[in-house]
């Protein structure tokens, strides 16, 4: 890909704002569009380009860059609805269509089949890293596409991200997304149902860090998204659970994953115990709260004062 291509990037929320300005720091020409105004005028405030028409961008652009929250927001998209053309009607032939959001698999392979027969390209290439991740351009980016396809748009999310894995055709990156996010989800909860054990048992924090992040309990959500203040300064734990990686997107995606389960007849336990909880979690005022706050709810429903028994 010797000359950039022009980028219309429709959605420019949390991520997609911050992945927009890398793009434009990387020299591609973006072109700039979301519904919500503040979102236009940030991304405005750090050089994107920004459009009141996503249609006439899309018309002019030879990458559809998505970042949108459902996988219904992508198909009415790309079809169109009540009546209005979709971005697909209005791309040029052999459009590449790029989607980040995270959805189900099965909408990830409905929205390819959709590109593909009208003529374009697809590539599912769903985030990891969260907002931290997007704005120091240190995504990793799981992608499905056809072999020809993922080397067109490698350097584009190399641009945004620092790991950028090919992981099978269509929606294959939906699948190793929600794999991902299956085992993060779990792993978290069970970081912190172990820090308010420790609590108990008169553990310190920094001493139940300095054993396990050496030890067999090691992880990424204990060595880089500790769920409490102090052993790992970085963490949201830090700055009172501000996100991060929300409690709201984190019950999304393990449904998500519950939805796999379910329709491939996996025979989980934890997942869909995991997603119960998070989805009780953000709806009981976690869902704006980065998600190892969930420590904050093990803790308020555990029994006795906390000191040892």
């Amino acid at each position: 890909m010797s000359e950039k291509p022009a980028i219309a990037f429709l959605g420019l929320g949390h991520m997609g704002g911050p992945m927009a300005v890398n793009l434009v720091r990387a020299g591609y020409p973006v072109a700039g569009y979301d519904v919500v105004p503040a979102a236009l005028e940030a991304a405005a405030a750090h050089g994107v380009a920004t459009v009141s028409d996503p249609l006439d961008a899309v018309a002019r652009a030879g990458v559809v860059l998505t970042m949108f929250p459902s996988g219904r927001h992508v198909l009415d998209a790309y079809r169109g609805v009540e009546g209005k053309p979709g971005l697909l009607e209005a791309a040029a032939p052999g459009t590449m269509f790029l989607d980040c959001s995270t959805i189900n698999v099965d909408e990830a392979r409905e929205a390819a089949a959709l590109a593909v027969g009208a003529g374009h390209r697809s590539v599912d290439a769903p985030v990891s890293g969260g907002v931290v991740g997007a704005e120091a351009g240190t995504l990793t980016f799981m992608v499905g596409a056809e072999a020809e396809d993922f080397e067109s748009v490698r350097p584009i999310l190399e641009a945004m991200g620092k790991r950028v894995v090919h992981c099978g055709g269509h929606s294959a990156g939906q699948a190793a997304k929600i794999c991902n996010n299956l085992i993060l989800g779990v792993s978290m909860i069970a970081v912190s149902e172990a820090f308010v054990l420790g609590e108990k048992l008169g553990l310190t924090h920094q001493s139940l860090f300095d054993v396990a992040s050496a030890a067999s309990g090691q992880c990424w959500a204990l060595t880089t998204n500790c769920p409490v203040p102090g052993p790992v300064p970085t963490s949201p734990a830090n700055r009172d659970y501000r996100p991060g990686f929300a409690g709201a997107l984190m019950a999304k995606d393990l449904r998500l994953a519950l939805n796999a389960l379910q329709s491939t007849g996996v025979a989980a336990r934890l997942g869909p115990l995991a997603s119960e909880i998070y989805d009780t979690f953000a709806a009981e005022g976690g869902a704006d709260r980065d998600f190892s706050g969930i420590i904050t709810d093990i803790r308020a429903k555990s029994q006795n004062d906390g000191s040892p028994a």
